[in-house]
């Protein structure tokens, strides 16, 4: 039992759990140890300090941090999250799942991410710029658009980008673009990055009912947060014919099992995501996640599905949108009995594809339509979910080992090849 409770603890470190499985991928792939040394940690990892003069006069220093987990593909790529519990290892352990998204889809990158310790929703807007523009004149001798692109992540958006974007033009005393992604459009960002994390996700729904022999229209919904990717999310489905059923916050979330009003909830919620304050009878994250349903998406922070609780969701698909929701232990009892699990790297890789569009559009100055790059989306989405799903067959693996074999793969035949293993 104590070593059972061992595991579970150590399965909630993401970066310890991720070591873990790309142990286990690579040694499925017949590599050496010395392989798994290599790849276990980030080649490079920048430790920052940021002062910034507050509104009240104060100056306030932040911590910032940059990890590039490995290059021998090409340049790193990962975007950069503002959020009060950022940590080293949670850096660290992101931008190696940026290596495997890049894998699964094949793009020509490596994995790399960054993060400050802030709380963006205590900051005036001013504060966010010139913390923004620090955090590029920290970075800026590692960064660049051939040696490692930053983008949106969690509590930041298009227009922190814009400021970072003009951060580094001014550095380098030239136009840069290409430096960065999740731009707006009319600094060269793509048509349909916003929705791309969203799109993704509904791509892999909509491939994970067909491997059930059911249909989008009509199958009931769960949503686990209601940020970017929740929300498209939640209206993608709702346009498909899909019945949202519940959907939630931070700080709770609503159940109607006739199916919400997306529309209604899209238009009242915060910047943040935020809506469940409007309402009276709300119900806990435990208790949404535990719901009668089709289709569980996790949306929202990690470490929500754990060994106590997998016995008691009932949902034969569960995708997941965040970052980590399900841990190994979970993994295993949800795969046993039967669950189609989608895992983070695959489902949500559609971010990072678009902003590989953005950045080709940048470096070859020609911009494409909206339903082109939806178009391009779909095909690597769906070509990456089948290679996942025949890899996890072939191998009798859960999904999530599948996914890890397949990305991992890329990075350590360059390295090999690279002659650096």
């Amino acid at each position: 039992m104590e070593q059972k409770q061992q595991e579970e603890k150590e399965s909630l470190n993401l970066f310890k759990s991720t070591q873990t499985i790309i142990q286990q991928a690579l040694s499925k792939l017949g590599y050496t140890n010395e392989m798994y040394e290599l790849l276990k940690e980030p080649i490079r990892l920048l430790t920052v300090r940021i002062p910034v003069r507050m509104d009240d006069g104060t100056v306030k220093i932040f911590t910032g941090y940059r990890s590039q987990h490995n290059d021998a593909v090409g340049p790193t790529k990962g975007g950069v999250r503002f959020h009060p519990e950022v940590d080293e290892e949670e850096v660290k352990a992101l931008s190696i799942w940026m290596s495997l998204k890049c894998g699964i889809t094949n793009l020509p990158y490596g994995g790399g991410k960054g993060g400050i310790i802030c709380d963006p929703r205590n900051m005036s807007f001013r504060e966010l710029e010139s913390l923004s523009r620090g955090y590029v004149r920290a970075i800026s001798q590692i960064v660049g658009p051939s040696k490692d692109i930053p983008a949106p992540d969690v509590y930041t958006n298009s227009q922190i980008m814009a400021w970072m974007m003009d951060e580094y033009s001014r550095l380098r005393e030239f136009d840069s673009p290409g430096f960065i992604t999740g731009k707006p459009i009319v600094l060269g960002g793509s048509q349909g990055r916003e929705t791309a994390t969203a799109r993704g996700v509904t791509i892999c729904i909509e491939e994970a009912v067909k491997k059930i022999g059911k249909v989008l229209p009509g199958a009931r919904v769960v949503i686990q947060g209601f940020g970017n990717a929740g929300s498209y999310l939640a209206k993608f489905m709702h346009d498909a014919g899909a019945k949202v059923v519940a959907v939630s916050d931070v700080y709770g979330g609503i159940y109607d099992p006739n199916g919400l009003d997306i529309n209604y909830l899209l238009d009242r919620r915060d910047s943040f995501g935020t809506f469940s304050q409007l309402f009276k009878n709300t119900i806990t994250n435990q208790e949404l996640l535990e719901l009668e349903c089709d289709i569980l998406v996790p949306a929202a922070i990690s470490n929500q599905i754990t060994a106590q609780n997998a016995a008691n969701f009932k949902a034969p698909i569960v995708v997941e949108a965040a970052n980590g929701p399900t841990t190994l232990e979970a993994t295993k009892i949800l795969t046993e009995r039967g669950v189609i699990l989608v895992p983070d790297i695959l489902a949500s890789a559609g971010g990072v594809t678009v902003s590989y569009f953005e950045w080709v559009q940048n470096n070859q100055g020609y911009y494409w339509t909206e339903e082109e790059v939806d178009e391009k989306l779909k095909k690597v989405m769906v070509g990456s979910f089948e290679t996942i799903y025949q890899t996890a067959k072939t191998h009798q693996v859960d999904m999530r080992l599948a996914a890890y074999m397949v990305g991992i793969r890329k990075v350590a035949e360059a390295s090999r090849f690279r002659g650096w293993v």
